[in-house]
Parts: structure tokens; sequence; C-alpha cells
């Protein structure tokens, strides 16, 4: 029990050190795995409800998975299972989410990696 109560008063006295950066990074990644999975099986979803004329899946809530950090996913899965192809406006929405989050990730390198190295 003192181990594990050691671990985490390790963990809070090293913010801002390599090894804080790397566990925070590994929770970005494992985030960034399951929102993108998510997103992915939610088009793969609404594309087998739509084709047996079900309850869908709203295009709001898919905009917000791909919001939320999915929109590899949701680009993804628009490509594989050709859905959401002729919606103009969710297709401006998706590309105007997956750029802006593209443009974050490049500031973010490229101020975080000079900086490491």
């Amino acid at each position: 029990m003192s181990q594990n109560h050691e671990i985490s008063k390790g963990f809070f006295i090293c913010i801002g050190g390599t090894a804080c950066y790397a566990a925070f990074m590994w929770i970005a990644v494992m985030y960034l795995w399951a929102i993108n999975t998510l997103t992915l099986l939610a088009f793969g979803w609404d594309k087998a409800r739509a084709k047996r004329r079900k309850r869908r899946v709203p295009e709001r809530r898919l905009l917000w998975l791909a919001a939320l950090g999915g929109s590899p996913g949701a680009v993804l899965g628009r490509w594989m299972f050709r859905h959401k192809t002729r919606k103009r406006g969710f297709s401006i929405w998706l590309f105007g989410i997956f750029l802006t989050q593209a443009a974050m990730v490049y500031l973010i390198i490229s101020e975080t990696l000079p900086t490491l190295l």
C-alpha cells in the first residue's frame, strides 16, 4: 500500500519533467486511439442502420465524435463505408474539424519537438 502511495506522490512531484511528459503522451495516445476507434465504429454502425432503414446515428453525434479527437477515424470511416459522401454540409463541417485539428497538432509538434531535442 505504501508503494502505491509513493508512486502517486512521485507522479505529482514530477510535473514538468520528462517522465510526466511521457505519461501524459501515453494517456493522450490511448485516448486518441479509443475515440478514433469509437468514431470509426459509429460510422460503420450508421451505415449498417441506413441500409436496413432503421433508426440512425444523428449527424450531430458523428460530428461531436470527430470534434472530440476522432476526425481521422471519421474520415477513414467515411471512405471505408462510403458513408455521408453526398451530404455537403456534413462534409464541410467534418473537413473543417479535421483541418483545425491537423493545424493544432502541427503547432503543438512544432513548439514542443525542438524543446525535447
